[in-house]
């Protein structure tokens, strides 16, 4: 593909951020480099050398990731120093190359075809204009109907009230589908069976666009069909294209934890383990919270209280949140109060945490403001 260069450089990149700089003579090199761009969903510019400043724009400096050839080394020694250089070569015994990377700056040594993964990884963390990743919160009950997806829904549904980009995946494939619990079942967009076999990298912007949008917030549940099996890789794409958008990513997590929910597990920031204030719920949320500890560091008890204003369920034996918390050995979050209405809420169209002053929203709202989200992760 010599043909692609004319002149100095390649077609312009429309000016877009997040445009790669591409700088080699090397032919093959550049077909290789090109085809990694364009599995990225980038268009980048191509140079021979250090490009000319022109139109008061010094691309140089400006692109977020310049990716030099081992050729090119000798035309780039004297340019000015910046981050994001990475040097690609195609030799794997050339021992010499790292003093090379030195010479002009480069903070990344890259040896095709070994490092193609990684290369399309990072060209799209810049074509997407990817910061600060999104805060990411696991919701998990300890013990059936403990009330985590609830909770779960209702962080969401508040934390994309306070114009927080919002993402609420369900991870777990028998709770019944959390576009339910927010009245979007029939609404249009992409379920689990389509990404449930991802392999490799899932664009944060095309994972966004392609799901449902219900209440100001995206939302990946499952469809009303049979039960399709994650693979853990597929979750792995799948969260880390979440994060990578910025804002807020709240998972709904099954009790079980086999590989795929691991997968899940490693990318929180924090997790909330729901226990209803009753001895035997604090006995089964011993067992999850040592499975889950295994991979989560910062796991937290959330005490849930139930109509009787004792346990989740009417009859509960009304343990002291406190206790709880002690029990289990995790940080108490807070008491998790009973809305009382909320099924009601529910049918009418209204989600957890949809009525503003309610004892649910007021809890998540506490909660976010004790977690506040960088400013990146706003709404653009």
């Amino acid at each position: 593909m010599a043909e692609v260069i004319t002149g100095d450089a390649s077609p312009p990149s429309d000016g877009r951020p997040g445009a790669p700089l591409i700088v080699t003579e090397d032919a093959d090199l550049l077909d290789d480099l090109l085809r990694l761009c364009a599995a990225a969903g980038a268009r980048p510019e191509v140079h021979h050398g250090v490009p000319e400043r022109g139109g008061g724009r010094d691309t140089w400096t400006s692109a977020p990731l310049v990716l030099v050839g081992d050729d090119a080394v000798d035309r780039v020694r004297r340019a000015a120093r910046r981050r994001g250089v990475v040097l690609v070569g195609r030799d794997q015994d050339d021992s010499d190359v790292w003093r090379r990377a030195v010479e002009i700056g480069a903070e990344q040594v890259l040896v095709l075809p070994d490092g193609e993964q990684w290369l399309v990884d990072r060209i799209a963390d810049v074509a997407e204009g990817v910061g600060r990743p999104a805060l990411t919160i696991g919701v998990i009950g300890g013990r059936g109907g403990a009330g985590a997806s609830t909770l779960a829904c209702a962080l969401a549904v508040t934390a994309a009230r306070a114009r927080r980009r919002t993402m609420l995946i369900d991870a777990d494939p028998l709770g019944g589908g959390l576009d339910v619990l927010l009245g979007g079942e029939t609404a249009d967009g992409l379920r689990w069976p389509a990404f449930a076999q991802s392999r490799g990298r899932v664009g944060g912007g095309a994972l966004e666009e392609s799901l449902p949008e219900l209440h100001d917030l995206r939302v990946l549940s499952w469809d009303r069909g049979d039960t399709v099996a994650v693979a853990p890789q597929a979750m792995r794409a799948v969260l880390a294209a979440a994060r990578r958008r910025g804002g807020v990513v709240v998972v709904d997590l099954p009790r079980r934890v086999d590989e795929t929910v691991g997968e899940a597990l490693a990318q929180l920031d924090l997790g909330l383990l729901v226990v209803p204030r009753e001895l035997r719920a604090v006995a089964g949320a011993c067992r999850v919270a040592s499975a889950v500890g295994m991979v989560l560091r910062d796991l937290r008890v959330v005490a849930a209280t139930g109509r009787s204003g004792r346990g989740a369920l009417d009859g509960g034996e009304g343990l002291d949140a406190g206790e709880i918390a002690r029990l289990l050995q995790l940080p108490l979050v807070g008491e998790l109060p009973w809305e009382h209405g909320l099924t009601k809420g529910l049918d009418a169209g209204r989600p957890p945490g949809g009525l503003t002053r309610g004892p649910l929203a007021r809890f998540c709202a506490a909660f976010w403001q004790q977690l506040p989200v960088d400013a990146t992760g706003g709404r653009v």
